[in-house]
């Protein structure tokens, strides 16, 4: 069966960076594109971040700049390079095989002072 396991997550300063990794199994890695997505307390879940089997990138205008989404396909495992976090950032992301309903349980970020 499909999993998605993230990690990474973690607790850290304004300004701070953290590197998300998201490994998938039971999927043609290569062959799908691939979204980081986040969910605040209160908030609907949003696209942070999506990569094209061609590698093309896209983000969220609220991210765009500090954060960097990747992938290595013979590790089968996605990555979010996010650095000069702020407050905002704080939420549970989670990855995502584009247009299908297999999802990660997320990994919690927090951005405080």
């Amino acid at each position: 069966q499909v999993q998605l396991v993230e990690s990474g997550g973690g607790s850290v300063q304004p300004g701070g960076s953290l590197r998300l990794s998201c490994a998938a199994s039971g999927i043609i890695f290569s062959i799908n594109a691939m979204g980081w997505y986040r969910q605040a307390p209160g908030k609907q879940r949003e696209l942070v971040a999506r990569i094209s089997t061609g590698r093309t990138t896209n983000y969220a205008d609220s991210v765009k700049g500090r954060f960097t989404i990747s992938r290595d396909n013979a590790q089968k495992t996605l990555y979010l390079q996010m650095n000069n976090l702020k407050p905002e950032d704080t939420a549970v992301y989670y990855c995502n095989v584009d247009q299908t309903p297999y999802w990660g349980k997320g990994t919690l970020v927090t951005v405080s002072s």
